[in-house]
């Protein structure tokens, strides 16, 4: 897949994620919805990188590369988090589920573990992002002066 749609994703991804994380900013109801909306771009980044994951397992297996092994085990983390984020998130829902007509039992059960599962995924999502920040800055380098190769710019100024 084109890396320009890999980095789209990925940033769109990262920033419906930011808004849902703050729901103080959106209101409760915004935030359990717009969250539905961070799993389908979850499962869109994941199914991206699936070829990634997949080489990465098969490598760490036959010949483990310590950088590729922690990396991955990052990435498996952020994953249980995700999952409980998403699911204690869905159980304490006060629009979703009603929405469908269903109710959770076990509030005060699910609603420090989304609390507390939430943190855990900001801090391994910060992690992950300074991880790749190297790839990250040459990729917006590298498309930054492709853009500007393809428009003729000299870097002078436009007088």
């Amino acid at each position: 897949m084109d890396r320009k749609r890999l980095f789209a994703v990925d940033a769109v991804a990262l920033a419906v994620y930011l808004v849902v994380a703050t729901p103080a900013l959106t209101g409760v109801a915004v935030h359990e919805w717009l969250g539905l909306g961070a799993l389908l771009a979850f499962f869109v980044h994941a199914v991206q990188h699936a070829g990634w994951v997949a080489d990465t397992v098969r490598t760490a297996l036959s010949s483990p590369a310590p950088a590729r092994v922690a990396n991955l085990a990052l990435d498996a983390l952020i994953l249980a988090a995700f999952m409980v984020v998403t699911v204690s998130g869905l159980l304490i829902s006060g629009a979703v589920l009603p929405a469908f007509g269903l109710y959770a039992d076990g509030y005060y059960f699910w609603d420090p573990l989304h609390a507390i599962s939430a943190k855990a995924l900001l801090a391994l999502l910060l992690v992950h992002v300074v991880v790749h920040w190297k790839w990250l800055y040459n990729f917006v380098k590298k498309q930054n002066e492709a853009a500007h190769g393809r428009r003729g710019d000299t870097g002078g100024t436009d007088d």
